[in-house]
């Protein structure tokens, strides 16, 4: 099956990312066509400044293939890459009814954070269903807070294709495996625009702070705790055995234990799950040209595909182009 996703290159990739995601879409690829894109349009919601996108974007890509992407079987390419994607954006705009995207719940969860409530955060959902239909998407794995969006694409999809032809496949959506939400060092949702990330490749002495200051609740050591409102098991119960998690969670219902020793637990599998891809990360970073070769030809292929959809879009529309542009 062919399987599209894309990540945004809107700050440095955490842990939170890893095990929401990557984790699943590296094991994805083996079965599968898999089609992973940095949604570098989706990032100008966000980020403003050219060259901080520049160097975030070669970043993700850096952190797939450290974390074992394999290029030469999956598709790795910057959304930029393949221009049609906003071409059939528009178009699906087009057939997209006002309030299938009124409705949409990240559109008002992203407001409530303070983003700037413009056009291309209402319209994300037009421009991501257009990343999905143009490469005829068998799946699209998600986490739960998205499956509302790939139920707006597959409306989409329907729409157009009753109204022009059966072009597009209608996706399904692939809920990952729930690891619930990883929660940052405050106790908050991971992520990027909260400031309570861990980075997938934070060693030495700046791991070790960020984790001793994960924010845990005031109860003594002898004090009996519920490890499952506790930050530090939550985390801890990502990387350790079933067996092992099911230790910790004895220990704190009985007490006798104090925090410190569940961080610095942490702080080892952390080193144990993400040491083993450090030095490849670091032999990317002194490498970046080839990190590019790997983006030009995985943007090659993905617009080969891309090409061919929008010729029959086009023809289904009745706006076929008289010239061949170059792919």
């Amino acid at each position: 099956m062919r399987i599209l996703s894309g990540i945004q290159p809107s700050g440095r990739l955490h842990i939170g990312n890893y095990f929401g995601a990557m984790r699943q879409h590296l094991a994805l690829q083996a079965e599968n066509e898999a089609y992973y894109f940095m949604a570098t349009y989706h990032a100008l919601t966000t980020v403003k400044d050219p060259d901080e996108l520049r160097a975030l974007t070669l970043a993700v890509a850096m952190d797939y293939l450290a974390l074992g992407l394999d290029p030469g079987k999956t598709v790795l390419f910057r959304q930029q890459d393949v221009p049609e994607t906003t071409e059939l954006a528009w178009i699906l705009s087009c057939v997209t009814p006002m309030g299938l995207l009124e409705r949409a719940t990240s559109y008002k969860d992203k407001v409530a954070q303070g983003l700037m409530p413009n056009h291309g955060l209402f319209a994300y959902p037009v421009l991501q269903a257009a990343d999905i239909l143009i490469y005829l998407s068998d799946i699209v794995p998600v986490g739960q807070d998205q499956k509302q969006h790939i139920e707006i694409t597959r409306d989409i999809a329907t729409k157009f294709n009753n109204q022009y032809g059966e072009i597009f496949v209608v996706p399904d959506a692939y809920i990952l495996e729930s690891t619930a939400i990883v929660p940052g060092v405050d106790g908050r949702k991971m992520s990027k625009s909260y400031g309570n990330e861990i980075g997938m490749f934070e060693e030495g002495a700046a791991l070790r702070k960020r984790v001793m200051s994960i924010v845990t609740d005031s109860a003594g050591v002898e004090d009996p705790k519920d490890p499952e409102t506790s930050t530090p098991f939550l985390l801890l119960k990502l990387m350790a055995s079933p067996e092992e998690t099911a230790q910790w969670a004895e220990r704190y219902r009985a007490g006798g234990m104090g925090y410190g020793e569940v961080k610095q637990r942490l702080l080892e599998l952390l080193e144990e799950t993400f040491s083993p891809f450090r030095e490849k990360r670091r032999q990317l970073e002194r490498d970046p040209g080839y990190v590019e070769d790997v983006l030009r030809d995985g943007g090659r292929r993905a617009r080969a595909v891309a090409h061919q959809v929008m010729e029959r879009v086009r023809e289904a529309i009745g706006l076929p182009i008289s010239y061949t542009p170059p792919v």
